[in-house]
């Protein structure tokens, strides 16, 4: 079996991250790949080349980029995979169909298939988005939903408080996401306004930054409102944190959420399409809803306050982790699927 990946994505995010780890843990259980990604992020690139997968690096330009899709012809005709993997629209529609090579999407969000004309199969990672598939008249026979993992990542030094200027007594409250509206870190950064001595940390980076600062100047609590950038080290933020939260106001998945559940954190998150496909509420998180101020502080102030619930909805949270989104049952759904499919061909 020999797949070539494809991802020609941003520098960072949520889908970025879930492409790394889904091929790292591939290449740990023996599949043999190839990689192409788009020249965005040295980090990336190191990752894969360190871990022995062969990368090559396109541009993945506009509609004037011929090169792209001319070498990947190249690739394809030295590396004669059997599976072509395409990650989001842009890569798709670099990807040409080549005789004898199956060609699957893996889609994270709703794209519009117009960028899909060379696909054969999906991989979606939501049952919603597998819905939106099947709606938009891909047979159900060529779409299959597979979750993404939480990496546990325990060989990450343990963080404290006070590496990132906050006080050990303090509760924390942590949003993995990027400064993006969609991303609704103002609501977080308001909801934590009144609640005393709790501090916010927003892991991420994007045109917002200014705009949030700002925000959190306005209401007097900047010194409480830590911004820290992009960070490659989730796993040690999460576990350092009080309480992780996931304010969106659209979300197709939400990994930060299956990360809190695998860093046995508690899960404060938004009524968003993709949470609210998983989450129990009063459970394994606390939902509130979308752009509730009030409601969010109200669910911090919970978490912060109730002890015994923090603890149950640690304990469902990892339960949840365990049964469906584990590394190992990730990998096994995508290996029976590529020999799924490869069977068929056969």
């Amino acid at each position: 079996m020999r797949i070539l990946q494809v991802m020609a994505g941003a520098k960072q995010g949520g889908a970025e991250t879930a492409f790394e780890d889904i091929i790292l843990a591939l290449h740990g259980s023996g599949v043999a790949q190839h990689v192409v990604i788009r020249k965005n992020n040295k980090y990336r690139l190191k990752q894969l080349q360190d871990a022995g997968i062969p990368v090559d690096v396109l541009p993945f330009g506009g509609i004037f980029d011929f090169y792209t899709t001319w070498r990947l012809r190249q690739i394809i005709k030295t590396y004669k995979p059997d599976i072509i993997q395409t990650w989001m629209s842009r890569a798709a529609q670099n990807t040409p169909h080549v005789s004898g090579v199956i060609n699957v999407a893996r889609l994270g969000g709703y794209y519009k298939l117009k960028y899909y004309k060379t696909m054969d199969y999906f991989i979606a990672n939501t049952p919603d988005i597998m819905r939106y598939l099947l709606s938009v008249g891909i047979r159900q026979s060529h779409v299959v939903h597979i979750n993404n993992f939480a990496k546990v990542d325990t060989s990450l030094p343990s963080l404290s408080k006070t590496d990132i200027s906050t006080p050990l007594d303090a509760p924390v409250a942590l949003a993995l996401a990027r400064y993006h509206p969609v991303k609704a870190l103002d609501i977080l950064i308001r909801a934590a306004a009144p609640i005393k001595n709790l501090h916010v940390w927003l892991a991420g980076e994007g045109d917002e930054a200014a705009r949030l600062k700002n925000l959190a100047q306005s209401l007097d609590i900047e010194d409480r409102v830590h911004f820290l950038g992009w960070r490659n080290d989730g796993a040690a933020l999460i576990r350092a944190a009080d309480i992780c939260v996931v304010p969106s106001r659209f979300e197709p998945f939400g990994n930060v959420m299956v990360q809190a559940w695998a860093g046995k954190t508690p899960l404060v998150c938004s009524n968003a399409d993709g949470p609210a496909q998983y989450v129990h509420d009063n459970e394994d998180a606390l939902v509130f809803p979308i752009d509730d101020v009030g409601a969010l502080t109200n669910a911090l102030t919970r978490v912060i306050n109730d002890k015994d619930l923090a603890a149950r909805l640690v304990t469902a949270g990892y339960a949840r982790y365990e049964q469906e989104f584990s590394k190992e049952k990730t990998v096994a759904a995508y290996r029976y699927f590529y020999e799924r499919l490869l069977a068929e061909r056969a």
